[in-house]
């Protein structure tokens, strides 16, 4: 007698599955954001200098390098439940360690376990995703459960205003806090492994009433049959290697324009990010001396979260645009001459006029109207770069699909991204180093224009990438990035 089909999950326990474990990558998001707003906190309170505030993030980038090596494979050994709450467990493990303690190694200890776990949970989520929505809503289940994580970010850059007490716990007029922020952020990672764990129950009860689908493939470099070496001289293993390598590697020039535009154009948004608000803050306070820093560092929360935020909203919709216009590689050069003159605005132009906003609010657990007034130089550029940072990769990720094999999708996307944390492990450690070298802060707000003009460098470098992309996408050798449009 054949066994009988089990039916498929409802929709409503979907959306539960879809809930808890957006949440959990949620979690995820706040506890890499929730440096952001201390810089100058950890500059003056603890005795960092940029550099080693830049480390906290590149450590994170150097251990999401070696997931992204090893990620895939305990993924596939433990499965998503497993691995949901095995890496939550990381990251919580690499919160509580930076918030243990001020000295600057046990903090770099602390964010390179939770890149360790970081990374990786976002690709187990990713996977277990592919399992409960495929043939389904997957593509809105991915737009949902992005846009909780970006909603996680916005929380942490505007920490300093519903947090306020936790940054200034003797009031806006007393000494900062280096560890109130991030016991809040630990208390994100214990958010994630609750979710992590409901998430692990949901799916143990499914598995025994549903159907679930296969879970998604996992982006990952495959070291193949090519790399073993057992047996050969060592004449012939060098040889047998590069062989190898050059197999991995040979995508076709496409390809490699696109993950220039991706290292250049990340490389100058989230290592921007790390050092945004200790910039906006001293810019705001240079221009506004009756301001107190703790207003100031509301103003530039604030401001950093206009990325996000614009992101969150505006990256679907170009999405939904460019499936029925084409012209991919046109578009990713406007986003590119879109985000070059940011840096230079940002750094040379007054922040004297200013815009007000009033919106709810939760403060001690009551409903108020928080008002916050922000320069308008910083509202333009912020949204400039978040239109460019919601265009560029709306358009990038998806022309992958266009120009690599299927076969090698997974290497392709695994390799981009790997690429792309070399990027942030890079720049966080030079911007961090021009801040220095420039004593960028509160007495010279002069000092950031270095940095700022890097930044402007990378995006001259991105455009050039992607004007290169457009020329090729155009000619005998195009792939159809700036014809295929979306059928219906």
């Amino acid at each position: 007698m054949g066994e009988i089909a089990r039916p498929q999950p409802t929709r409503l326990y979907r959306w539960m599955v879809l809930l808890f474990i957006s949440i959990a990558m949620g979690g995820n998001y706040y506890i890499y954001d929730s440096i952001n707003p201390l810089e100058r906190i950890f500059i003056d309170k603890l005795g960092y200098s940029a550099t080693g505030f830049g480390w906290l993030n590149s450590s994170y980038s150097a251990a999401a390098i070696l997931t992204l090596l090893i990620g895939g494979i305990i993924i596939d050994r433990i499965g998503t439940k497993k691995a949901i709450a095995f890496f939550a467990v990381v990251c919580l493990t690499g919160a509580a360690l930076t918030a243990l303690r001020g000295q600057l190694w046990v903090m770099v200890v602390g964010r390179t376990v939770l890149g360790l776990g970081a990374e990786s949970m976002i690709v187990a989520v990713t996977t277990a995703l592919a399992k409960w929505f495929k043939g389904k809503e997957l593509s809105f289940a991915f737009g949902i459960n992005l846009l909780i994580a970006r909603l996680a970010s916005v929380a942490a850059d505007n920490s300093p205003t519903w947090a306020n007490r936790a940054f200034y716990p003797q009031g806006p007029a007393g000494e900062p806090s280096w560890q109130g922020p991030l016991l809040i952020a630990a208390g994100a990672g214990v958010m994630a492994v609750v979710c992590s764990l409901v998430y692990w129950a949901l799916e143990s009860r499914a598995e025994a009433r549903y159907q679930l689908a296969e879970a998604g493939s996992i982006d990952r470099i495959e070291f193949g049959p090519m790399f073993r070496i057992r047996g050969l001289s060592f004449r012939q293993a060098v040889l047998q290697i590069w062989r190898a390598l050059r197999e991995m590697f040979g995508f076709n020039p496409s390809y490699w324009l696109v993950v220039g535009l991706c290292f250049t154009f990340y490389s100058a948004i989230f290592p921007f990010r790390t050092f945004a608000i200790d910039l906006f803050t001293n810019k705001i306070l240079g221009a506004h001396s009756e301001i107190t820093a703790s207003e100031a560092i509301k103003q530039a929360g604030f401001c950093n979260s206009l990325l996000p935020f614009t992101a969150m909203i505006a990256t679907p919709l170009f999405g939904l645009m460019v499936d029925r216009v084409g012209k991919r590689a046109l578009f990713m050069m406007l986003g590119s001459v879109l985000i070059m003159p940011v840096y230079l605005m940002m750094a040379y132009l007054s922040a004297a006029r200013t815009v007000t906003f009033t919106f709810p609010w939760v403060t001690a657990w009551h409903l108020t109207l928080e008002h916050i007034t922000v320069p308008l130089l910083l509202l333009v550029t912020m949204f400039m770069m978040g239109i460019a940072f919601s265009l560029i990769p709306a358009v990038m990720w998806p022309s992958v699909a266009y120009i690599v094999d299927q076969s090698r999708l997974g290497t392709a996307y695994a390799l981009m991204t790997l690429i792309q944390q070399v990027g942030f492990f890079l720049l966080n450690l030079i911007i961090g180093k021009a801040n220095d070298f420039s004593h960028a802060g509160p007495d010279n707000p002069g000092g950031y224009a270095l940095g700022m003009w890097i930044f402007s460098i990378l995006g001259f470098v991105g455009l050039t990438f992607a004007i290169l992309l457009r020329k090729r996408e155009t000619g005998l050798e195009g792939h159809g990035l700036e014809t295929i449009r979306a059928a219906g």
